[in-house]
């Protein structure tokens, strides 16, 4: 009889333990319920900064400054990491991405034998051609560039690395791409210049509006003579010609 009564209170014990964990889970779980609010708060709607205030604007790069000091075994360092899908030897095969060799210049979309994604041939729309701008912003996001192109490259945000890979491949097949000349406009400290909308007036300054007729350019050197120019006279009257002349 001792050895039943021993089993029945470990039993009794054991479901005594089991009901107690129960009950407290019951109790925590209506005590810590999560409701939806019947009625929504207030959204506020604030614009996403960068870190440290505003994002600035990055200058396009200033390939004519630029190029002609690129470190072109750099930039071949650089493209050892896109040797995965693309060769860019002369007459090389197509990867998984088409060959690259004279891709400065060359249409988009255009080498022949390779399948581009439908995205990359929609792109030839808004570029037709692999000018150096268009692959400096296409290395850089390739994805942001042409959404759903099949580059599955997360791109190269260095501007530097970017410049010496672009160097690189025009020295393969497109050395005869004409590198243009520097533009101002595009060096660290230039203000990058705004187009006018189309359709809107030409802009006019003060100067140029009110100054008065013969005055010297406001921009021409202090002492130099404001020029008149005369009226060119009304052209003779001519006699018409007699009739069968």
């Amino acid at each position: 009889m001792s050895g039943d009564l021993k089993w029945n209170k470990i039993f009794g014990a054991g479901l005594a333990t089991a009901f107690v964990i129960i009950g407290v889970q019951q109790v925590s779980t209506h005590l810590y319920a999560t409701h939806e609010p019947e009625k929504m708060g207030y959204f506020i709607n604030a614009p996403e900064e960068a870190e440290g205030g505003a994002e600035e604007v990055e200058l396009l790069p200033d390939w004519g400054t630029l190029l002609p000091v690129a470190d072109v075994a750099a930039g071949e360092a650089a493209f050892a990491r896109c040797k995965a899908c693309h060769t860019d030897s002369n007459g090389g095969p197509n990867g998984i991405g088409p060959n690259l060799w004279a891709v400065v210049g060359r249409p988009v979309a255009g080498h022949a034998g390779f399948a581009y994604s439908d995205a990359m041939k929609g792109h030839v729309a808004d570029t037709a051609t692999w000018t150096l701008d268009a692959l400096d912003e296409f290395i850089k996001a390739p994805q942001k560039v042409v959404a759903g192109t099949k580059m599955s490259f997360a791109g190269l945000r260095d501007t530097p690395t970017r410049v010496n890979l672009i160097a690189y491949l025009m020295s393969q097949g497109s050395t005869g791409f004409a590198i243009p000349a520097p533009d101002p406009t595009r060096q660290p400290g230039a203000a990058p210049a705004a187009a006018p909308a189309e359709g809107a007036p030409a802009e006019t300054t003060p100067d140029s509006a009110t100054a008065p007729a013969g005055a010297a350019p406001a921009d021409a050197p202090v002492g130099a003579a404001a020029t008149q120019t005369t009226p060119a006279a009304p052209a003779a009257a001519t006699s018409p010609a007699p009739p069968n002349s």
